[in-house]
């Protein structure tokens, strides 16, 4: 892959990989079985380990989303009795605004 030549690094023109955005670096720790599998998937794709990061960060940024009634599902509207909205309820209200 890489090469030593007269005291210079030679990496392969395929191996170069070479961003057109400016781009922040970070530094993550990982445990050593999460560190073999980023470096298998970088391997596989042929890539390196910051575009799979930065891939599997988007798709993860870019999931859908379950709304909080649906993630509640059937919870919502089980309950009976009690007050059905304590923001109508004066009792409950009375010391809100000291």
């Amino acid at each position: 892959m890489h090469y030593c030549t007269e005291g210079s690094w030679v990496i392969p023109h395929e191996h170069m990989r070479i961003t057109s955005q400016a781009m922040r670096v970070v530094s993550i720790k990982l445990p050593p079985e999460l560190d073999r599998e980023l470096i298998e998937l970088a391997r596989k794709r042929p890539s390196t380990r910051s575009a799979v990061v930065r891939d599997a960060l988007n798709a993860y940024s870019r999931r859908p989303r379950p709304s909080v009634i649906s993630a509640a599902g059937a919870l919502v509207g089980s309950l009976k009795g009690g007050v059905p909205d304590l923001s109508v309820a004066v009792r409950h209200m009375a010391n809100y605004e000291k």
